[in-house]
């Protein structure tokens, strides 16, 4: 007794707690909760507070896992739930099974627990179909209370990732599992007491996955859906790139905007492209294939509708935005840095293309605010290589990047300038070679970015 109440008073000591924990392995950890009860009070909040859920049928329906999941919820701040796209999730087509015809399935999501007399799926004959040919996961995702009790459980939650992997591109315009535990999920989220949720990441999400997860318009959206989400400050989405050669659907860009513009509040955006390079989804109103309609095209879907242009999405509050694996236009960019000049701290461009113009066109705002091209040029010295303020080049110490921007620092003292002036440690990676290399890249008109 004696040793376990030293071993409690040496852990209640702050450092040696934060030396421990970051050198103890998680199994380690998990074996000292077994030495007494109070240390394992003491292990709890530090165990429990980044989990991971795998997506089955008896998650959030089990009654172990939801006793334990009560008395750890508190304690879990961060969450990621995986719910991959596997031969589980797969949904074949509804039978008739005296006709054999197919049957259509219109889903309306149930916000409560019905009776045992109610039909859980409109009708009971569409009940019963869904019940005897549809697997024990489609009705798990369609469980919506049980995604809110869950919920309810982390209170304390303040980042959520959710990862819908690999689905193959026969199957982008099928429902699948994956779709109906999304709407569940996002349901449980407007309706769970998550008052502290300011972090959602969407790690590699299929492109559906936005239709599913729109507060605004959605299957079983309210009034009251889109408060939620305008807790959210932090977005990052990595979504599997979509075809957007002339004549090929755009449905799903059309959904990506209308999805973007859900979140009013949003301090930092980061968004990748999966695979083949897609279209800047922070330029799509001004993509003429996704306005043809507003050019005398219609859409013979809905010709009303799409012949309205999309507006521009703004971000009153962004100060972080990153674009990864896309294609734009140099007017776009500069429209883009133009628009979010009050609040835009720090950009970042990987593997973007420009489709037209250069990048000295794409970055002209930056000109504009500074009052001359001194950002991009630095100091011309003999012993020195041309720095631009917003990159770091290989070749250059960080202590002359540092005089550089400290001399123009003072030749211009605007606000803007020195906000653009943090250069990613990152970006270093972008320019190689000689510092006679670089001076040569950063004379030409070509620039790459992060």
């Amino acid at each position: 007794m004696a040793s376990q109440q030293g071993l409690i008073r040496l852990w209640k000591t702050k450092r040696i707690q934060q030396v421990l924990t970051s050198h103890l392995a998680s199994k380690d950890l998990i074996s000292c909760r077994l030495v007494c009860h109070r240390l394992a009070v003491y292990l709890a909040p530090i165990l429990f507070a980044d989990i991971e859920v795998r997506f089955r049928s008896s998650t959030f329906d089990k009654p172990s896992q939801m006793a334990a999941l009560e008395h750890i919820g508190g304690h879990v701040q961060a969450m990621t739930i995986k719910i991959p796209h596997d031969r589980e999730t797969f949904l074949p087509p509804l039978l008739d099974p005296i006709m054999g015809t197919e049957q259509t399935f219109i889903y309306t999501p149930q916000r409560c627990q019905l009776g045992g007399s109610s039909p859980r799926y409109g009708s009971r004959q569409m009940t019963e179909l869904l019940v005897k040919q549809y697997p024990p996961l489609f009705h798990a995702s369609t469980n919506i209370p049980s995604f809110v009790q869950a919920l309810t459980m982390m209170s304390g939650l303040q980042h959520l990732r959710i990862s819908c992997e690999g689905q193959v591109p026969s199957h982008r315009y099928r429902r699948s599992v994956v779709d109906y535990a999304l709407i569940s999920l996002r349901m449980a989220i407007e309706q769970a007491p998550l008052k502290d949720l300011h972090t959602l990441s969407l790690l590699s999400v299929h492109p559906g996955a936005v239709l599913y997860l729109r507060p605004a318009l959605g299957f079983g959206a309210s009034p009251a859906s889109c408060k939620r989400w305008s807790q959210i400050r932090k977005l990052t989405v990595h979504m599997t790139s979509f075809g957007h050669e002339p004549g090929q659907p755009t449905d799903h860009l059309k959904l990506l905007h209308a999805y973007l513009g859900s979140f009013p509040s949003l301090q930092r955006l980061v968004f990748h492209w999966e695979g083949e390079r897609g279209l800047s989804p922070l330029s799509l109103a001004t993509e003429p294939s996704l306005n043809s309609a507003a050019k005398g095209k219609p859409s013979q879907a809905c010709p009303e509708r799409s012949a309205l242009p999309l507006r521009p999405l703004k971000f009153q509050n962004l100060q972080q935005m990153e674009l990864v694996n896309a294609t734009m236009d140099a007017s776009q960019v500069a429209s883009f840095i133009q628009e979010h000049r009050s609040s835009l701290r720090e950009f970042n461009f990987e593997n973007v293309v420009l489709r037209s113009g250069n990048w000295d066109n794409a970055l002209a705002p930056l000109t504009r605010l500074s009052g001359s091209e001194g950002w991009k040029q630095g100091q011309r010295d003999t012993d020195t290589v041309d720095v631009p303020i917003v990159l770091s080049p290989v070749g250059v110490s960080q202590k002359q990047l540092q005089k550089a921007i400290c001399a123009l620092q003072q030749q211009k003292g605007q606000r803007t300038l020195r906000s653009l002036a943090k250069a990613g440690s990152r970006t270093r990676e972008l320019l190689w070679g000689s510092p006679d290399h670089v001076k040569r890249l950063l004379r030409s008109s070509v620039f790459s970015w992060r």
